[in-house]
């Protein structure tokens, strides 16, 4: 979900986990005029129904209009972090980062590791009070498959199930996931996959109502009455362009514990006007905080400052020229001064990139860090932050050999961004970087977040700039990107040798063996440079000190069905 963001503003990666973190006490009943003062103080909505309410009316800010709410097409962190409120999938990821009972309160492995069957919890209802069962699941995931549906991350999530190839190429009923009865979902897999039940946690595994798609079609997210989920929230409300409410699921398993009555996104891209709303206490949270604020803000209580697993990154349009020269790709990348970027550009709120791989992703032995293994395979970073004139100098020299000296030809090139948080500074830098180095001209290119996303994944593009938040705690997660079949592949960039690679690597139940390839695949996607890693994600965000038993992950999303205002 997945990446992704770790997105400082709206960035790619990624998914998808739902959480069960506790909560405090909660916020005392309000009544109308009492109500709405309250909320404009507190960053609180006044709730639309009339009468008492008894839990908390939330307002946040996560971002604009996400481009889908849909659980299959989704792929951006702004749409997902909506989806985590609205849905949940068999299995989540609580506060402490550990998978946990979501809709299933049990799950059995076969001792070959390839069929994996899931108990679903007793009377499980969708938002709008009819039955969730386990056919629901098989309807979902067949959907996520069938190549009419196009979800980014069909191959990512389900590549690794029998009968994936055949209902990717126009047989969905050919994926081997069954419901023997309504509370049984049995999933079968072609080959072990070691990292599987992560997989199911992200938020493209949700289920979705077959009767609602097929009679609403690509409309069925757009409206309340169609947007029928079984997550702590359903939705009531979505004005494009202003907010998008959700209330209490009451239909939901867990219900008894949510505690916010009505929980309304703010719907804004621009940074100042979201500093602007929590100034005046028109929301309680925002994740778009303005670049030139930070600064005044550090060391006060309501700015967090907290790690993510992902990795921010520039895309070269692969199959495009000058672009589909390695040369020209790996001078790029060595003529920028990462710890520059990461320390100047974007005021230390982010860590300079050495590898592809960032730093809090898990390697196979206890208490080994994947990054750490990497330097003692391979003698140390790819990047050497430390001596740039070095990478400099080695740029310019593969720039000569790929028939540019000091940059004469090089065509004029466009560098695609959408202008938020550190976007565009780090293209004015790249812009004045290049010229300066390698008197290459780049000319910077803004599109609006709604057809950013659209025109990257379809390649139409130069160069653009890129992210990707984890989904779940596996380096194949990031590296998986770089497969010529992945939907989130938007470098187009194909390898067949670092296919084959990761594909053992995802098909073995050798963990050991696992990584080992995985490493590999990572250093011949840098030797390639298939893309140019610029920084390792932290996200920031302001809070009101009030807002108590929210949760944020290392994945970049927030969860607030357990929320208070003290």
């Amino acid at each position: 979900m997945k990446k992704m963001s770790l997105v400082l503003a709206a960035v790619m990666a990624s998914g998808l986990l739902l959480t069960a973190c506790g909560g405090s006490k909660s916020a005392q009943p309000t009544t109308g005029a009492e109500a709405t003062t309250t909320a404009a103080a507190n960053g609180e909505t006044a709730a639309p129904a009339e009468g008492t309410t008894t839990g908390l009316d939330l307002a946040v800010q996560i971002g604009p209009d996400p481009e889908t709410i849909d659980p299959a097409l989704n792929s951006a962190v702004d749409g997902a972090n909506i989806i985590v409120q609205a849905f949940e999938t068999l299995l989540i990821v609580d506060q402490d980062n550990k998978i946990v009972p979501g809709e299933a309160e049990s799950y059995d492995v076969s001792e070959d590791g390839l069929t994996y069957t899931f108990h679903l919890r007793d009377g499980l209802k969708w938002s709008d009070g009819s039955p969730l069962t386990a056919n629901d699941f098989v309807y979902a995931w067949k959907r996520i498959a069938d190549p009419k549906t196009a979800a980014p991350y069909g191959a990512d999530m389900l590549g690794y199930v029998k009968g994936y190839k055949e209902a990717s190429e126009g047989n969905p009923d050919a994926l081997a996931v069954t419901a023997p009865d309504d509370k049984t979902f049995v999933v079968e897999l072609a080959v072990p996959c070691v990292y599987f039940t992560k997989l199911v946690t992200h938020a493209t595994m949700s289920p979705v109502q077959k009767a609602t798609v097929e009679a609403n079609g690509d409309q069925w997210t757009l409206k309340p009455e169609t947007y029928v989920s079984n997550g702590p929230f359903k939705m009531i409300e979505w004005v494009p362009g202003s907010h998008m409410t959700f209330a209490k699921n009451e239909n939901y398993w867990g219900a008894d514990k949510v505690t916010v009555n009505t929980l309304k996104f703010v719907l804004m891209e621009d940074s100042n006007a979201s500093y602007s709303a929590y100034q005046t206490g028109e929301v309680a949270l925002i994740k778009d905080v303005p670049t030139e604020e930070v600064p005044g803000l550090r060391g006060k209580e309501d700015f967090h400052v907290e790690p993510l697993m992902g990795t921010y990154y520039i895309d070269f349009q692969n199959q495009k020229e000058p672009f589909n020269n390695p040369d020209v790709r790996m001078a790029l990348s060595l003529a920028v001064d990462r710890d520059y970027v990461a320390n100047t550009v974007m005021q230390g709120t982010f860590s300079p990139a050495t590898n592809f791989v960032g730093p809090g992703i898990t390697d196979a032995k206890e208490g080994k860090f994947f990054e750490d293994v990497t330097r003692e395979i391979n003698g140390g970073d790819f990047f050497n932050t430390k001596n740039h004139e070095a990478d400099v100098a080695k740029a310019k020299e593969l720039l000569a050999k790929a028939g540019y000296p000091d940059g004469k030809g090089f065509p004029t090139f466009e560098y695609m961004i959408n202008d938020i948080a550190y976007h565009k500074p780090v293209a004015e830098y790249l812009q004045s970087c290049w010229k300066e180095t390698l008197g290459i001209n780049m000319d910077i290119k803004v599109v609006e977040w709604s057809t950013f996303t659209p025109t990257r994944r379809a390649g139409d593009y130069q160069t653009a700039r890129d992210g990707w938040v984890y989904d779940y705690d596996d380096p194949s997660n990031m590296l998986n990107l770089m497969m010529s079949t992945s939907g989130n592949n938007n470098a187009k960039y194909s390898n067949p040798e670092v296919d084959k690679l990761l594909n053992e690597a995802n098909s073995t139940a050798d963990l050991d063996e696992h990584y080992t390839k995985l490493h590999e695949a990572e250093k011949m996607i840098l030797d390639d440079a298939a893309v140019a890693p610029l920084a390792y994600y932290n996200e920031f965000w302001l809070q009101n000190p009030k807002l108590k038993g929210t949760w944020h992950s290392p994945y970049g999303f927030w969860f607030f069905q357990y929320a208070t205002m003290e």
